[in-house]
Order: C-alpha cells, then sequence, then structure tokens
C-alpha cells in the first residue's frame, strides 16, 4: 500500500469482511423474512403508483429499454462503503425520473436493478438468492417520483429546480429510513454505523444527480441525448478499480499483521508452554473488558491485539528466570523488566497496525499510580488497551498455577484487585473486569460472600502479575 493510502479502521474492516462474506452465502431465515417483506411492500407500492397517478410523457419502448440498460451498466460500478455499495446510478435515475413516465420509474429501476444483479451472480459470485432483495434495493426511486407527481413536476424546466431538490430530499429520508431498519435489524448494525455509511453515499449520491439533473435538462426534447453521461462510465469504472485495489490491499495487509501476530504468539508458545496459554486466556478476557467499557473497535482492536503479544519480548529472556521456581532477585527482575521494551522493539521492526500495537506491549506494566515499568507514565498517560491488559494479566496469573505458588481462590484475585484500584490499575478497568467474571462465574454470590471473609490487602502491589 503507498503512505499516502489511509488504513481502514477497524470497524470499516470487519463491516467490509462480513459484507463480502455475506453477499457469498444463501439469504439465512431473517434476511429471508426482510427480503420478502421490503420487496413485496416495494412492488405493491410501485404497481399503485403506475396505476393510480396520471405521467405527463407517453411510454416509449425503445427509449425506457435504453435507460434501464444505461442504469444497470452504472449499478455494476460498486464502491464499497463498508456494508453495502454506493453505486453511480443517480446519472441515469434523474434523468429517468424526468424524461420518461415518472410513475413508471420505480418499476422500471426495478428491473434494471434485477438486471444488474444476475450480472453480479455470474460474475462476482453473488449468491443467487441476493436477487430477491432486488426489488427492496429500490425502495428509494418511489419517493421522489411520487413527489413529482404530487408537485406537477414530471418534467424538466429550470423554474421547477427547487421541486427537484424536495424529490432528492424526500429520497435520502426514505433511504435513511429503511436502511436504517435493514441495518439494525436484519444485519445488526449500530446507528452511528448506518448514518456514517449514509453520509458517504447521499453526499455522492447528491453531486452526481446534479449532474443527471444538467442532462436531462439539456436533453428535455431528445431523451437519449440524456445517455451522452454514460461517457463518464469508463472514468468512473478506473476509480472503482483503483479504490477496490486499495481496498484489497488494505485488507490483506490487516490479515498479515493478524497472521504475524498469531505466529509471534506459537513461537512464544513453543519457547514457554505456560506463557502461551496464559496469553491465550488473557486475550479472551481482555476483549470481554473491552466491551464491557463500550470502546469503539479500533480500541479493542489494538486490546486484543497487545494482549496477544503483550508477552512476546520474553522470547528474549532466559528460561531459567521466566521458570523460576521462586521469586525473582535484583539482577533477575531487570533482565525480566527488559520484555516490554524488547517486545515493543520487534513490534516496529514488522511495522504497520503492530507498530501501534507495540506502544500497548511496552506500557502493559505501567501502574495507574505511576510506579510501573519501564517508562513510570501514571493515570491517564497510560494507553487504555495497556490498562486492560494490565488487570487482566494480573488477574490470570493471580488465578492460575504458577511455578512457585498455586491459584489462588477466586474471592482473593478479586479482592486484590479491589483493593489495588486506583493504584496498581484503572479503576474503571477493575470495575469492567469484575464485571465480566460476575457475568460468567455461576456461584458469583457465594464468590461475594467469601470475599467479604477476605483479609484487606491495604492496596499493596500485586506481586504476581510481575512476572507474569
Amino acid at each position: 500500500m503507498s503512505a499516502n493510502t489511509p488504513a481502514l479502521d477497524a470497524a470499516t474492516e470487519r463491516r467490509m469482511e462480513e459484507s463480502r462474506a455475506r453477499r457469498e452465502r444463501t439469504l439465512d431465515r431473517r434476511e429471508l423474512f426482510g427480503a420478502l417483506v421490503l420487496s413485496s411492500a416495494f412492488i405493491a407500492c410501485a404497481i399503485a403508483l403506475a396505476v393510480l397517478a396520471t405521467p405527463e410523457r407517453e411510454l416509449s419502448l425503445p427509449v425506457a429499454l435504453a435507460f434501464v440498460i444505461a442504469y444497470a451498466v452504472a449499478a455494476r460500478i460498486e464502491f464499497s462503503t463498508g456494508t453495502g455499495y454506493s453505486v453511480p446510478t443517480m446519472l441515469v435515475f434523474v434523468p429517468m425520473l424526468l424524461l420518461l413516465p415518472t410513475p413508471l420509474v420505480p418499476l422500471l429501476v426495478m428491473f434494471a436493478n434485477v438486471g444488474s444483479e444476475l450480472w453480479n451472480m455470474r460474475k462476482r459470485g453473488v449468491a443467487p438468492s441476493r436477487l430477491l432483495y432486488s426489488p427492496a434495493d429500490t425502495i428509494f426511486a418511489l419517493a421522489p417520483a411520487l413527489v413529482l407527481v404530487l408537485v406537477g413536476a414530471q418534467t424538466p424546466h429550470w423554474e421547477d429546480l427547487p421541486l427537484y431538490a424536495l424529490a432528492l430530499l424526500s429520497q435520502f429520508v426514505v433511504e435513511t429510513l429503511v436502511f436504517a431498519i435493514r441495518g439494525r435489524f436484519i444485519h445488526d448494525m449500530r446507528m452511528r454505523e448506518v448514518l456514517n455509511e449514509l453520509t458517504v453515499g447521499h453526499r455522492v449520491d447528491a453531486l452526481l444527480a446534479a449532474v443527471g439533473l444538467l442532462a436531462a435538462l439539456a436533453a428535455a426534447d431528445a431523451p437519449l441525448g440524456a445517455l451522452l453521461v454514460l461517457t463518464l462510465i469508463p472514468l468512473l469504472r478506473g476509480f472503482e478499480k483503483e479504490r477496490t485495489a486499495r481496498i484489497e490491499h488494505s485488507l490483506e495487509l490487516g490479515r498479515a499483521y493478524r497472521g504475524t501476530a498469531l505466529l509471534l504468539r506459537d513461537l512464544l508458545e513453543e519457547d514457554d508452554e505456560y506463557t502461551g496459554h496464559h496469553t491465550e486466556d488473557v486475550v479472551e478476557l481482555a476483549v470481554k473488558v473491552a466491551e464491557e467499557m463500550g470502546l469503539d473497535e479500533d480500541a479493542r482492536r489494538e486490546t486484543e491485539m497487545g494482549a496477544l503479544l503483550h508477552d512476546i519480548g520474553k522470547i528474549a529472556v532466559p528460561d531459567e528466570i521466566i521458570n523460576k521456581p521462586g521469586p525473582l532477585n535484583d539482577e533477575e527482575w531487570a533482565i525480566m523488566k527488559t520484555h516490554t521494551v524488547v517486545g515493543e522493539r520487534m513490534l516496529q521492526q514488522v511495522g504497520g497496525l503492530l507498530s501501534s500495537v507495540g506502544r500497548v506491549v511496552r506500557a502493559s506494566h505501567e501502574r495507574w499510580d505511576g510506579g510501573g515499568y519501564p517508562d513510570g507514565l501514571a493515570g491517564e498517560q497510560i494507553p487504555v488497551p495497556a490498562r486492560i491488559c494490565a488487570a487482566c494479566d494480573a488477574f490470570n496469573a493471580m488465578t492460575t498455577d504458577r511455578s512457585y505458588r498455586k491459584a489462588l481462590p477466586l474471592s482473593v484475585a478479586i479482592g486484590e484487585l479491589r483493593d489495588n484500584a486506583g493504584t496498581q490499575f484503572a479503576p474503571d478497568v477493575v470495575e469492567a473486569l469484575i464485571a465480566v467474571v460476575a457475568r460468567e462465574t455461576p456461584d458469583w454470590e457465594l464468590t461475594i460472600a467469601a470475599q467479604a471473609e477476605a483479609q484487606p490487602t491495604g492496596g499493596r502491589s500485586i506481586t504476581v502479575s510481575s512476572a507474569s
């Protein structure tokens, strides 16, 4: 990827991967229900509009067919936005509204969408069942067609520009409502994600709608002349290929970083079996804590990768220190403390995403009160993913057998976390960690009772985590 190509954020990367996988598989039960409901609603409304509304233009089958083919060609150009795709169809859709019988346009657009989806099935491996969504994907066409019919602006005239703007606004409103319903209830998207994607699509649609409107106004007496906008298709096709290549490169790079991280984890496990298994447990717990805290997906990814690699620097620590059956002396402890710096250096050499994860690895043994290592960071200076890794690392170390002691009871470990919140650990991380443990521990009430009888630790450092 070139230096000026922005990397995809974690949420966009996830949505793109999910979208591609979804297009290649058969509709599940919920998607099938959604497709049938939305498509049936569109077809009913489109037929009602075609039958009940009076068009201001006569239907010319050759002209209508030419526009349907042109629309299908434009729809084959797809710019991925995450969960969906933005297509430059406004170049053709706006002239269709003003140069064809307006009440028929939604149905004609549906036929074009079906043709485009058939092409996607053949060329892009889209599952045949996805064809059921073609009518649903045309719902956006209903609102502007209805508005133009109601306000009597079915043909192109400069003085009707405010009415055309109203029709475009109605399209965006309906599109937002429908996409929000699909995103939330069918694809489990957050509303913020839905709005972010729609903002990108609407910005592109508004710009292309202006070009389509100019074409319609210029071709008022010769409708087929509006199809000269298709001369832009090769240019847009080039942009599509370039964008797709960059996205593919970014996704492949993300997979490569994750593969490298897993390979490093495997090397660590081969070097020290306990540390490898300990790392897997810390990763699972850290991800749950990050979700409990409501972190965004970029922070959750950094937390996951940081937890996966927080001990990678121990490859450079002698086995006799790692596996020593007792406390470390000052010299051994000084060597042990170098593992976070070594880990960061290793990840910086890989670069990219793992370079930023190296910052988390370096800070994974800092303390909330500033008494940690290697930099003595305190409070908000410590990256949030590193704070989570530190607490989860300590908790797992306390609740598993070590070479020099047996695992502590769950109640004692939780007591240690609470007593050291605000000194060794970030208070909000401790709260989230305990909430995760509480939710996943069947005998939580018994644990609370046992914890009440435990001796307070007075805020001392949890030394069992230091060599973890």
